[in-house]
């Protein structure tokens, strides 16, 4: 089976979007392009928000991702663990695919005997360490967002760590939205290079409304440019930011 490169939107929200197409159709489109989105609401404390619950669930459903609704005392523990879920998710779905060409149409994992099972799930969880990974984090720093984005920032550094640690090779950005003239803004280009990570949090400043459908659409199409590309093809240097 080949390795790949699995490529991530990790949404980063805490409320309703407020402008644009709708951002789970959004997310259906990149995850049929072969981008998973993945989706963090933060909660403020001891107060529930259903109708963001329900479309932080939407769209991770309609992305093919994986969904959380947390408050934002354990945001660091929530980002690498849905981080490593999704992957999770997206390499069984490969398997599964897999096993269908194998074994036939309507077979997959859950069909197999449990040893049988069990060893492919350790492939999985090898491919998950030794897989390329691209993660794009999208974070929304609409007025709503002012006194979570230092928990923000403590997440994004606790990730960088965790994925220096993966054996498969990394590349990772981070966009902001709304932006001052765009519906999304570069904080961090894409980079194996994530130790420097915090000298981009300046960058990362609260106001403005929640295009998250335009931010979505936006962030598609940041996989497969040329900074990206360049950045792979050099190794270990940083991704270049380009006019």
């Amino acid at each position: 089976m080949k390795k790949g490169t699995l490529k991530q939107i990790l949404l980063i929200t805490d409320g309703c979007s407020n402008k644009g197409e709708d951002p789970a159709a959004t997310a259906a489109l990149a995850n049929q392009q072969g981008i998973t989105v993945n989706v963090i609401g933060i909660l403020d404390d001891q107060t529930e928000q259903p109708e963001g619950l329900q479309e932080v669930e939407e769209i991770a459903l309609s992305g093919g991702g994986v969904s959380q609704l947390v408050y934002k005392q354990v945001l660091s523990q929530t980002v690498q663990a849905v981080t490593k879920q999704a992957m999770t998710q997206t390499l069984q779905g490969f398997v599964n695919k897999e096993l269908q060409q194998i074994l036939g149409s309507g077979q997959s994992m859950e069909d197999l005997a449990p040893e049988k099972r069990g060893e492919i799930m350790e492939v999985v969880e090898d491919m998950g360490e030794t897989c390329d990974l691209e993660v794009l984090v999208l974070i929304d720093t609409s007025a709503s967002m002012h006194d979570k984005l230092p928990t923000v920032k403590e997440a994004l550094i606790d990730l960088s760590i965790s994925l220096n640690s993966r054996i498969g090779r990394n590349r990772f950005c981070i966009y902001s939205f709304p932006g001052k003239k765009k519906d999304i803004q570069k904080v961090f280009d894409w980079s194996p290079q994530l130790d420097a990570i915090s000298t981009v949090f300046p960058k990362l400043t609260s106001g403005g409304i929640t295009p998250t459908g335009p931010a979505i659409r936006e962030a598609m199409y940041q996989f497969g440019r040329k900074s990206l590309r360049r950045s792979f093809r050099n190794g270990n240097e940083p991704g270049v930011e380009e006019a």
